[in-house]
């Protein structure tokens, strides 16, 4: 009897970056994680621009920002959509390994 493995997709490694100089505290929150606002916190550089990794496989994610408790839209990201809330969720693309999404480049890369 011959066995089939399914083979989940690899994992990538996401880097989401805010510049934001003058705050004191930035998160990023999403649909990958349930919205929580206390798991994913970026971490800043002496130049003010806030830098935080997420490992994701290959899907589509909804997203934003958490500045010093104030919902904000990632400014680099063009594709939103509407959140119940009225304002908008910034859309993520994690393509499978040796594609690209169209923010940047996915896989140990900078999602710009």
């Amino acid at each position: 009897m011959s066995q089939v493995i399914a083979k989940r997709p690899a994992k990538k490694h996401v880097t989401f970056m805010l510049e934001a100089p003058k705050a004191q505290s930035v998160l990023v929150t999403g649909s990958f994680c349930d919205w929580q606002t206390h798991s994913h916190h970026l971490k800043k550089d002496k130049a003010g621009i806030w830098k935080g990794t997420v490992s994701l496989p290959p899907g589509s994610y909804e997203y934003r920002f958490v500045v010093d408790g104030q919902w904000q839209d990632d400014p680099l990201c063009h594709q939103r959509v509407a959140n119940a809330f009225g304002t908008e969720n910034c859309v993520l693309h994690v393509l499978r390994e040796g594609t690209q999404e169209e923010r940047g480049k996915v896989g140990d890369e900078q999602v710009p």
